[in-house]
């Protein structure tokens, strides 16, 4: 039987120290801060990067470089048969293109798998969970990749933000809308389904803007995964900056939806940056 690694990126929401007690590897991202190179939960804690946020820090994201991404496939088939990559969306990062183009390297090929799993976050990670049990259950690293990207698209992520000021700040809205939000004291609904992120709806409240997560969830269950009852669905809560926020949201959603099996995780830092604190996030998985 060959040997199967599982490698992902720390856009997974997955830690260093995670990733051991799980048996996997985590390959750090790394971020532009004031000109400096640093990497998600190596020299960049959650902590940190929102105290650069709220400096008003120049802070841009990367992908992992091609040299430090060659050396650890080439550390991890030493010890192992192949390696099953599971990185950032395709549709949000040129990183997964770029890896799937390295691993039909001769030395590489049938060695390494590139997943292009058009997702991020707690969906990610659900999906790192997911291939842990395909490797538990022999499958083979071609297997793991065929699966996982059968059902990539079985995932919904519902995103609340605090603040336009990022999205103003990255180009994504005008100025003017950005500020017509803030007078309004709107707090917009983004959503992620595969490739894109996407306008939702739009909130007057923070309890408003709940309820519209969590309406759309349960449409979502009903209506796309046929799973109501989150039989065979991971239901996921995600947040930047307010863990206390997200414990409420938590509470509220399992009375909503009588599930207490929730993964609640940090925002990966990549979609962070992007949003800023404050958001929260109502996610689901399906799972294999």
């Amino acid at each position: 039987m060959s040997r199967v690694i599982i490698l992902t990126d720390s856009s997974s929401g997955i830690r260093q120290a995670e990733g051991e007690q799980l048996g996997i590897s985590v390959m750090p991202m790394p971020f532009f801060i004031n000109e400096k190179t640093l990497f998600e939960d190596i020299d960049l804690t959650q902590d940190t990067f929102y105290e650069h946020l709220s400096e008003g820090a120049d802070i841009s994201t990367s992908m992992p470089a091609v040299g430090d991404l060659t050396e650890r496939w080439d550390a991890l088939l030493e010890k192992y048969d192949e390696v099953v990559y599971i990185p950032l969306s395709s549709g949000l990062s040129s990183s997964c293109e770029t890896a799937m183009v390295m691993a039909q390297d001769e030395a590489y090929e049938g060695k390494v798998f590139v997943v292009n799993n058009q997702r991020i976050s707690v969906t990610q990670k659900q999906s790192v969970l997911d291939a842990i049990g395909l490797v538990k259950a022999g499958k083979s690293g071609q297997e793991i990749k065929d699966i996982l990207e059968q059902n990539k698209m079985e995932a919904s992520i519902y995103i609340m933000l605090d603040t336009l000021y990022y999205l103003k700040k990255g180009g994504r809205i005008t100025p003017a809308a950005a500020a017509l939000g803030t007078l309004l004291k709107l707090k917009p609904v983004l959503q992620i389904q595969g490739e894109k992120l996407d306008a939702f709806t739009k909130a007057r409240t923070f309890k408003q803007g709940k309820n519209a997560m969590m309406d759309a969830m349960e449409h979502d269950l009903v209506n796309r995964f046929h799973d109501p009852e989150c039989r065979h669905t991971q239901l996921c809560i995600a947040y930047t900056a307010n863990r206390d926020a997200a414990l409420e949201f938590k509470r509220e959603v399992v009375e909503r939806f009588h599930v207490e099996d929730i993964m609640l995780d940090p925002l990966s830092l990549n979609v962070a940056c992007h949003i800023g604190p404050g958001a929260l996030a109502l996610a689901c998985a399906k799972k294999i």
